[in-house]
C-alpha cells in the first residue's frame, strides 16, 4: 500500500475543482467575434491558429518532459498561471502583434497541462491501486469541467452585449482561482517522496528511449495516429461550425450562446458516462468505430445543410467520450517515469495532424463554403483511418477489452 498522503476520494473531489476552474465558457461563443472586433482579418486569425497548432508541436515534448521532471502538479500550477496571463492580455491587447504573444502563452498553458494533467490523475489513483477508475474518474472531471462551461458560456454572450471584454475578465477571475486550487493538490508519490531521484531517472536520453519505445512501436504507434486523425479532423472542423449555423443553416448570431451550451451540455453528459462505454464495448469499440460514424456524419451535411448541427453535436459528445479512453490507454502502456513526457508527444502528433487540415480546409472553404470544407474533412477521416487501419492493427485485440482488461506492462 502506497504512503501517500491523502485518500484518493478527497484528492479526486479537488482534482474536479480544478476541472471546474479551467474553463473558456466565458468568452469561447464570442472568441472569433471578439477577434473580428479587435480588427482582426480573417488571414489573421487563421495564422494565429496555425501559430498555435505549430507551437503546440514544438512545445509539447519538451513541456512533458519538464513535467516530469518538475512534478506534475508544478506543471498545472504554471499552466494556470501562463492561461490567466494570457486571458488578462485579451482585456488590453489590440494590435496583431500582441495578440500573437498572448496566442504564446495560450499555447504554453495548454501543453503544460495536457501531458501533466492525465498523468498527475493517473498516478495519484495508481498510488493506491485505483488506476482502473481512471476513465471514470477523467470522465466525471470532464464533465464537471462542461457543465460550469454551459453556465458561462449564457453568461458570457449578456457579458459581451454590455463590453465585449468583460467575458474575459470573468475568465480571468475563474481561471486565476485555478493557480490556487492548482497549489493545493498534492505532488504525485514519487515527487513528493525522493522527488530527486525521481527527476535524475529520466535525463534527456532516457526520456527519447521512452517516445521510441513507446510511441515508434506497437501497440500505440498505429493508435496514436488513428486517434490523432480523429482529433485533428474535429478542431479542424469546428473553426466551421459558426459559419456553418449561421449560413447554412441560416441561425442568428445571437443563437450562437445557447448553441454552444448545448453542445457542451451533451459533452458533459458524454463525458460523464466515458468510463461506462469503456467498460461496456471496451477500447478497440469506442476507438475504432466511433471516428468512423463521425466521419460519415459529417460528409451528409452536403446533401442536407441541416443535418450540420446533430452532426456536430455528435462530433463533440464523441470526443470527450475517446478523450479519457484514449488517455487511460495510453497511460496502462507508458511507465510511471516519463509518463507526462509520453502524453505529450500523444499531443504533438495530434497538434501535426491539425497544421495541414487547418490549410486544406481553409482553402476549400474559401472557394467552395464551409459545408463543402466539413465534408472534404469528414471523406479525409475515412479515408486515413482506413489506411491506417489497413497498415497496423490501432488496438491490439489482448487490448480490446473493457477497462481493467489492458496489460499496463507497456
Amino acid at each position: 500500500m502506497s504512503q501517500h498522503p491523502e485518500r484518493p476520494p478527497t484528492v479526486v473531489a479537488r482534482y474536479y475543482l480544478y476541472q471546474a476552474t479551467v474553463s473558456f465558457g466565458f468568452f469561447s461563443p464570442v472568441f472569433t467575434l471578439f477577434l473580428l472586433y479587435r480588427d482582426l482579418a480573417y488571414t489573421q486569425i487563421a495564422v494565429l491558429s496555425t501559430l498555435h497548432a505549430v507551437l503546440t508541436v514544438v512545445g509539447e515534448v519538451p513541456t512533458g518532459y519538464v513535467g516530469d521532471r518538475i512534478g506534475r502538479r508544478n506543471s498545472l500550477v504554471l499552466s494556470s498561471t501562463f492561461m490567466t496571463l494570457s486571458i488578462v492580455g485579451f482585456v488590453v491587447a489590440r494590435s496583431f502583434p500582441a495578440l500573437s504573444v498572448l496566442y504564446v502563452l495560450w499555447t504554453l498553458a495548454l501543453v503544460f497541462r495536457s501531458g501533466s494533467d492525465s498523468a498527475w490523475l493517473y498516478d495519484t489513483l495508481a498510488a493506491d491501486g485505483d488506476e482502473d477508475r481512471f476513465a471514470h474518474v477523467l470522465g466525471r472531471a470532464g464533465a464537471v469541467n462542461r457543465g460550469v462551461t454551459v453556465v458561462t458560456m449564457l453568461a458570457g454572450g449578456l457579458l459581451y452585449a454590455v463590453q465585449p471584454t468583460l467575458p474575459f475578465a470573468a475568465s480571468a477571475v475563474l481561471n486565476g482561482a485555478g493557480v490556487l486550487v492548482a497549489l493545493s493538490l498534492p505532488q504525485n508519490p514519487q515527487y513528493a517522496e525522493g522527488a530527486g531521484e525521481a527527476a535524475a531517472a529520466l535525463g534527456v536520453r532516457e526520456a527519447l528511449q521512452v517516445l521510441r519505445r513507446h510511441l515508434a512501436e506497437p501497440p500505440l504507434r498505429s493508435f496514436v495516429l488513428y486517434v490523432g486523425l480523429f482529433f485533428g479532423v474535429v478542431v479542424a472542423v469546428d473553426t466551421y461550425v459558426q459559419p456553418v449555423a449561421t449560413g447554412a443553416v441560416g441561425l442568428p448570431v445571437s443563437a450562437m450562446g445557447p448553441l454552444y451550451a448545448g453542445f457542451t451540455l451533451v459533452s458533459a453528459v458524454a463525458s460523464y458516462y466515458a468510463g461506462a462505454v469503456e467498460d461496456r464495448v471496451g477500447v478497440r469499440g469506442a476507438t475504432v468505430w466511433v471516428p468512423v460514424v463521425v466521419a460519415g456524419l459529417l460528409v451528409a451535411p452536403v446533401a442536407l445543410p441541416l443535418l450540420a448541427l446533430p452532426a456536430f453535436m455528435v462530433m463533440r459528445g464523441s470526443r470527450t467520450v475517446l478523450h479519457p479512453i484514449v488517455t487511460g490507454y495510453l497511460n496502462d502502456h507508458a511507465a510511471s517515469v516519463g509518463r507526462a513526457t509520453v502524453l505529450s508527444a500523444a499531443s504533438m502528433v495530434y497538434a501535426l495532424v491539425r497544421v495541414p487540415l487547418y490549410l486544406v480546409g481553409g482553402t476549400v472553404a474559401d472557394r467552395t463554403g464551409p459545408v463543402t470544407a466539413v465534408a472534404l474533412l469528414g471523406v479525409v477521416l475515412l479515408v486515413g483511418l482506413a489506411v491506417v487501419a489497413l497498415v497496423g492493427r490501432p488496438v491490439a485485440e489482448t487490448d480490446a477489452g473493457p477497462a481493467g482488461s489492458t496489460d499496463s506492462t507497456g
